[in-house]
């Protein structure tokens, strides 16, 4: 059983092995890095640091608190957690497996997952429909005999190019008077019949690829077995909760990292970077603030989350549900202003590849949106501290 890891060791190893992929990945794409890439999840497993977030005898067994110290360092660089193979929409899907799947659906589905070997998607956002309304669904599943035939669209379906296989959000049960009772969750190979990439999805004018991109997928007819249904029928929103309690977790950490990296790129540039032979922009009480204002804010977002962490620990995700829902929207915005208060001081340099800010400013502007818009965590917040005031309110 491996020792586990110190965070800085884990930041030693990013700093020297893992950053300095990054301006590849940046213009060549993740294709021409993979191969690197998956030398040096192979260096992960040989030190024992394989999966950190998953319970041993799969993974390495930290606690969530642990983990998120952990996922600050490899949210630093976008290819970080996918080194650890704790990269979404993988390790909610891993979670969800471990929690739901049936000794078949592990034997089948978990085992190379976890390996590394295959990777994963998550179906469930319909450009038909709004998101923030996660009952509102048009893709559905009717069991025909032994097999679940599905039949739908789905799009931002992260990592679907080069996936083995897809868990699909559908409704199954569209008279049940419940609306949070209509929905399931049903495991779909990404090649299976009827399955078709409409294409992938330019996020700022970047498509990506494998890993890295996001699909609009149809569903015309697909068939799979009966018993890939995950979990109970009718449980897909429950299950689902589950999956987003300790996710917004490792966002919530993933985001902080990428604001103190912006943080420190904004230091070392300002300290470095002259306006004028002896006058170097640190010089100019503008950036000071700049610089001083993203680190009140990156501390008191990290704290946020690792308190969260240790009450989702302590009373799960229902009992955490308020400091989850904070963190969600506080974090995303604390990375949006690290990341533009970065660019400011670059200039010009901060609009290159050749820093990843350009990268996190493209794909981390939707952290204000995935998983629940800003809006819709606000009022979750807001509606829980009037409850106690005798204020019911309802959407």
């Amino acid at each position: 059983m491996a020792p586990k890891p110190e965070v800085s060791e884990v930041r030693s190893f990013m700093e020297a092995q893992v950053w300095p992929l990054e301006p590849r990945f940046f213009r060549q794409g993740f294709r021409a890095i993979r191969p690197a890439l998956e030398e040096l999840r192979q260096e992960v497993k040989a030190r024992g640091w394989w999966l950190p977030a998953l319970p041993r005898p799969w993974g390495m067994g930290l606690s969530l608190p642990e983990f998120a110290r952990l996922s600050e360092e490899l949210g630093k660089s976008p290819l970080g957690h996918y080194i650890f193979n704790t990269q979404a929409p993988d390790i909610g899907n891993m979670e969800l497996l471990l929690k739901q799947g049936t000794p078949e659906q592990k034997e089948r589905f978990l085992k190379p997952l976890v390996a590394g070997e295959i990777r994963s998607a998550f179906a469930m956002t319909e450009p038909e429909h709004a998101g923030s309304n996660p009952v509102w669904l048009s893709t559905r599943a009717a069991l025909e005999g032994e097999e679940w035939v599905i039949h739908g669209h789905k799009w931002y379906t992260t990592g679907f190019e080069g996936s083995e296989f897809v868990i699909v959000m559908c409704i199954t049960d569209p008279d049940h008077p419940n609306p949070y009772a209509r929905a399931s969750q049903i495991l779909v190979p990404s090649d299976a019949p009827g399955l078709i990439q409409v294409r992938k999805i330019a996020v700022m004018g970047e498509v990506g690829e494998d890993w890295a991109s996001h699909a609009e997928l149809r569903f015309e007819g697909v068939r799979v077995p009966r018993e890939n249904l995950l979990g109970e029928r009718g449980k897909g929103f429950a299950i689902a909760q589950e999956r987003l309690g300790p996710g917004r977790i490792h966002h919530g950490m993933r985001w902080v990292g990428i604001a103190q990296r912006a943080l420190e790129l904004t230091c070392a540039y300002a300290a470095a970077r002259e306006l004028s032979p002896g006058k170097p922009l640190a010089s100019r009480q503008a950036v000071q603030h700049l610089i001083a204002d993203t680190q009140a804010e990156v501390h008191a977002a990290r704290l946020m989350v690792l308190d969260a962490a240790e009450k989702v620990e302590r009373l799960g995700t229902e009992g955490a549900r308020v400091e989850i829902s904070a963190i969600k929207y506080f974090v995303a915005g604390v990375l949006q202003r690290a990341v533009d208060r970065a660019i400011q001081v670059h200039g010009g340099l901060g609009l290159s590849d050749d820093t990843p800010l350009a990268y996190f400013y493209r794909h981390e502007r939707a952290a204000r949106i995935y998983d629940g818009a800003d809006e819709v965590h606000k009022t979750v917040v807001a509606r829980a501290l009037l409850k106690g005031y005798g204020a019911e309110v309802s959407l």
